[in-house]
């Protein structure tokens, strides 16, 4: 089977190309322009979605050596993400669909991260715990099968991702935050301000807007404002503000680890770049002996195998059990933008 999955949540524009179960195509055309306002543009990104989706694609084609016509399943993101940005994926993926008369199974992009450790030569064993880390998503899951997701915690208010940015923006270091921060913060002393860590109601939630606030308070107090920091203390107050993020997630991983029974964790999404964070999760699973399977930075950032992944995944839940889901609905109906999802909450 032969499948096209289509990328364009916000800012990265991707097509990727599955044959035989194989990923044989994944290009990504990366917005760098935003970083000149600081943050995503809602309207640019669509126009730049416009104008790269179909060279993207021509090239996605004859970089796997298959013809359109050979092509059996057209898969999208559906959300969530920027509204016009998904709309111009989704529409043109579905016409796409129309035209060759082929299945189209729109994808919630949160799946499509949750699965990407997949893509791996070694990947995830069922059930698996997994964190999901992102600009928008900061989420901890227990995964038990294709179509059985378990929401165990999420953020009541800014994702880990955002915090990256806002922090980043406020010490002068620019978009995007993530690699900003983990850049300045390397062979830096962690331990020059002890950043305090949120307590959520719910043991497996997580917040950073607490931490964020924190980080504004101590350079008012020490400095005045954020333009008079002195240039040498700004990897310091990065590097101690990058240490509570990552101290904030793996304490909720290592609760879980300790309270389910699971065979491996998987660390998705944009953020699972950061060394970090990486380094401490893999100290965690060599603590409990479980396998850690962790995307290689291709599949971390927002991509089209990931989608085409999952939706071949979601088309092979459906044929085997005839089960007649939303996925499969007709070429003139459009799914939720919010993205519906096989995630459950935990109860």
């Amino acid at each position: 089977m032969n499948v096209i999955g289509i990328e364009t949540s916000c800012d990265e524009t991707s097509v990727a190309v599955i044959s035989n179960g194989k990923l044989v195509s994944n290009l990504i055309s990366s917005q760098d322009f935003h970083v000149d306002y600081g943050g995503v543009v809602p309207e640019l990104s669509s126009r730049a979605h416009l104008q790269i989706l179909m060279p993207l694609l021509k090239k996605a084609l004859k970089d796997s050596g298959i013809e359109l016509k050979k092509i059996d399943l057209i898969t999208a993101t559906a959300g969530p993400g920027l509204i016009g940005a998904l709309l111009v994926g989704l529409t043109f993926a579905k016409g796409l669909a129309y035209s060759l008369k082929k299945t189209f199974i729109p994808v919630n992009h949160i799946e499509g991260h949750i699965f990407s450790g997949f893509l791996m030569e070694e990947k995830p064993e069922f059930p698996y715990l997994c964190l999901v880390v992102s600009g928008g998503h900061t989420l901890l899951l227990i995964v038990k099968s294709d179509v059985e997701i378990i929401k165990l915690g999420t953020t009541v208010d800014d994702a880990a991702g955002e915090a990256f940015d806002k922090v980043s923006k406020l010490l002068g270091l620019g978009y995007p935050g993530g690699p900003q921060i983990q850049k300045v913060s390397n062979n830096q002393n962690s331990d020059f301000v002890e950043f305090p860590i949120a307590h959520c109601k719910n043991e497996y939630d997580f917040s950073f807007s607490g931490l964020k606030t924190s980080v504004i308070r101590f350079i008012q107090k020490e400095y005045g404002s954020s333009d008079k920091i002195p240039k040498d203390h700004i990897p310091l107050i990065a590097a101690s503000f990058q240490k509570a993020v990552v101290n904030a997630l793996t304490k909720n991983v290592e609760k879980a680890l300790h309270n389910f029974n699971v065979n491996s964790i998987s660390l998705v999404g944009g953020v699972a770049a950061n060394k970090l964070l990486r380094n401490e999760l893999e100290k965690l699973s060599i603590r409990y002996n479980k396998k850690i399977v962790i995307p290689s930075l291709e599949f971390c950032g927002d991509n089209a195998a990931m989608i085409a992944y999952r939706g071949m995944k979601l088309y092979e839940y459906a044929q085997n059990t005839k089960e007649n889901l939303f996925y499969f609905s007709n070429h003139n109906a459009y799914p939720d933008l919010t993205g519906n999802t096989f995630i459950r909450d935990y109860h």
